[in-house]
């Protein structure tokens, strides 16, 4: 009699796609309406990512005065007066500089149009009077058909002010109570996670560290690019020196986008307020300082918390744009490096310890060991119920060693709690 031989419905191979097919739909539907979400809320969505990145720059100060002896709430208030302190002046600074130096940018530009205008005529294109007006018309006429595009952005900047202001006000709380309650709020958050807190806890450190290294990196090379840019500047003569060199450490937050924006504006102002050659001379430092960033001190200051390759900054850079504009396309690669350093410690699970030795109390008598004999060992072999007991009391040993050496168990609950605390 034949046996019944099950039959396989769907090969194996087909049966693994599926299930990781299956896999992947269910985590696409979760992304999808998770930045769904974001975008609804990118009201205060971006204000607390922005928080959480000045949280992660201003925090070595606030920490410092505590460790000072200073209460949080003093500490707290004296990083926000001296951050305040260092936007007003920034914004002193730019706005003096432009107010006595923009009728001369004026002036050097109309310079330097009538000498492009002159060599159009007298160079080698030998273009006529008659056509360069033409093209000036041109290009009045395709301004003057955008004036009411224009106009209507203009008024609509004008009811998004509103939410600017708010965004901001919403920004300065976060931050001010993260400086100050930071680690209570962590505190609070574990809580809901049960006997998942000691991984969220390790993720959540590894995150942070991450930012912090990240944050602290990319500040400190931006300084160093819109110092060296600003002093290229200020040399050459170049009006607005100092709003451009706030330009250029400012769009050095964004990578690879940022510096093209930034160093395009300067050259164009430099083209036009000293002509070609220092424009062309402009570009040409920009270049090599650009290089020596990315190959020096990028390695060497951000290298260790982010180590992504270009194509994977260019679409993160590309989804954050989309999200949520120019905001989101500076937040995006640190919340990608973030969660990039994460999810390892929240897929990691923590090996059960062996059990340690006991160790004797001062004075007391030192613990058995397989080297030190014990006074029973020393007497003669017994037989009957002496013998049962020693095996008795032999066998709980024994089977503790074989399952704290079996492979197939896992750490408990407890074990997992107190390797995450260590």
């Amino acid at each position: 009699m034949l046996k019944d031989r099950p039959t396989k419905l769907v090969p194996p191979v087909l049966a693994t796609m599926a299930a990781w097919c299956a896999c992947l739909i269910l985590v696409g539907v979760v992304v999808y309406f998770f930045a769904l979400g974001i975008g609804r809320l990118s009201f205060v969505a971006l204000p607390v990512a922005i928080a959480l990145l000045l949280t992660a720059l201003l925090f070595p100060l606030t920490n410092s005065l505590r460790q000072a002896g200073m209460r949080p709430i003093y500490a707290t208030w004296i990083t926000m007066l001296v951050a305040l302190a260092v936007l007003v002046g920034t914004g002193w600074l730019i706005g003096a500089r432009a107010t006595e130096e923009f009728p001369n940018l004026v002036e050097q530009v109309q310079a330097t149009a009538r000498d492009v205008q002159e060599w159009l005529i007298t160079g080698p294109l030998h273009l006529q009077q008659a056509q360069i007006t033409q093209y000036v018309d041109e290009v009045a006429a395709m301004v003057n058909t955008q004036r009411t595009a224009i106009t209507g952005t203009v008024l609509s900047a004008g009811a998004v002010a509103v939410e600017v202001l708010a965004s901001l006000v919403l920004l300065l709380f976060v931050t001010f109570f993260l400086l100050k309650d930071g680690d209570r709020i962590w505190g609070w958050f574990l809580k809901g996670f049960g006997s998942m807190s000691p991984r969220v806890d390790r993720a959540g450190r590894a995150a942070w560290t991450t930012l912090s290294h990240y944050v602290q990196g990319t500040v400190a090379v931006a300084a160093v690019h819109g110092l060296i840019m600003g002093i290229v500047l200020a040399g050459m003569g170049v009006p607005l020196w100092a709003p451009l060199a706030v330009l250029i450490f400012l769009a050095s937050f964004i990578p690879i986008v940022g510096i093209f924006f930034a160093g395009t504006v300067a050259t164009l102002v430099t083209l036009g307020a000293k002509g070609i050659v220092y424009a062309l001379i402009f570009v040409g430092i920009l270049v090599v300082e650009q290089q020596l960033e990315n190959h020096v001190l990028q390695p060497l200051i951000v290298g260790r918390a982010l180590n992504f390759h270009p194509l994977a900054i260019i679409i993160v850079l590309a989804v954050g744009g989309i999200l949520g504009g120019i905001a989101g396309a500076a937040v995006a690669v640190p919340v990608a490096a973030v969660i990039y350093r994460a999810l390892p410690e929240l897929r990691h699970q923590p090996m059960a310890l062996p059990p340690a030795e006991p160790s004797a109390p001062p004075g007391g008598p030192e613990p058995p060991g397989p080297a030190q004999p014990s006074d029973d060992d020393a007497r003669p072999a017994t037989t009957g119920p002496a013998t049962a007991s020693t095996e008795a009391a032999a066998a709980p040993t024994t089977t503790s060693a074989e399952a704290a050496a079996s492979p197939a168990g896992r750490p408990s609950e407890g074990s997992e709690t107190a390797a995450g605390a260590g």
